[in-house]
């Protein structure tokens, strides 16, 4: 039973999603000890669960759906025995088990995680759904963005302006990257009749419009280090806007086929990571 319940967790996509509330402690975390470490062990072990938690409760709420996607039937928990009531469950334990971990740490940062499952819950549930509210669906992803990183800079000092202003770059990623997934899955969300931006305003718009702002991102990166908000050396994001333009480039040239922009999502996420060690080893040797 246990393996069939792991197997509904989307492993790939949680390990993806661990770096930046990393990088949000390393920004506040000052000088690193032992009771850091355990404490930063902590911050990922909740933040797994959390994010698990997001992706269950949104499989869960989508199974119908994934029911009538020939790519995705076979992987669903139906497809592998499980309940609806059974992933819920599921759900609902991975959410109590990081709210728990947050809570050892301090009250920062389990309200900053009671906040990231509130909009998990609001762009998910069947009640709501706002996934299929064009936009809005959007906003919710740059404000979950911006959570996600001050969830690790709450968890060694005080959310004040500097960490509000950098969280936005996150929120920036999160957003574009939210744009390039519904061009991906335009089809199965037109099949199931889900208003996404891709559905609502055609599939290349949303992808330019990813475009745009994973360029923003970028360059808002820049102004970042410049500026001193965040490591001086990160003005070299500058240089891979050209590799991520090619990239969309061929992905455009492909017809924004599912697989082309799988592969520009392995591009992108490669990018971003980049950025991420960078600025995590910048202020590891400082």
């Amino acid at each position: 039973m246990l393996s069939r319940w792991f197997s509904c967790i989307r492993f790939d996509e949680v390990v993806a999603l661990q770096a930046t509330p990393i990088i949000g402690a390393v920004l506040s975390i000052g000088a690193l000890s032992a009771s850091h470490a355990l404490t930063v062990a902590i911050l990922i072990a909740g933040n797994f669960c959390l994010m698990a938690h997001v992706f269950v409760l949104n499989d869960w709420s989508g199974i119908e759906g994934d029911l009538k996607d020939p790519d995705r039937a076979s992987r669903t928990f139906a497809a592998k025995g499980l309940t609806r009531r059974e992933v819920g469950y599921l759900a609902g334990s991975l959410l109590a088990i990081s709210l728990l971990l947050f809570g050892l740490i301090n009250t920062r940062a389990l309200v900053v995680a009671m906040t990231i499952a509130g909009l998990s819950a609001l762009y998910s549930s069947p009640t709501l759904h706002l996934k299929g509210v064009p936009l809005f669906n959007s906003a919710l992803h740059f404000v979950g963005g911006c959570m996600h990183f001050l969830l690790g800079y709450a968890v060694f000092g005080a959310i004040n302006a500097q960490s509000l202003v950098v969280s936005c770059f996150f929120g920036l990623v999160f957003t574009a990257g939210h744009f390039t997934h519904e061009a991906r899955d335009y089809d199965v969300d037109l099949l199931n009749g889900i208003r996404t931006n891709a559905v609502a305003f055609g599939k290349t718009r949303s992808f330019v419009a990813g475009l745009v702002l994973f360029v923003s991102a970028y360059a808002f990166m820049v102004a970042l280090a410049a500026f001193g908000f965040v490591p001086f050396a990160l003005v070299f994001a500058a240089a891979l806007i050209p590799v991520h333009l090619l990239a969309s480039r061929r992905a455009m040239r492909a017809g924004l086929a599912s697989g082309s922009l799988h592969r520009l999502q392995r591009c992108y996420r490669a990018l971003f990571a980049t950025i991420g060690i960078v600025m995590i080893m910048v202020v590891a040797l400082s």
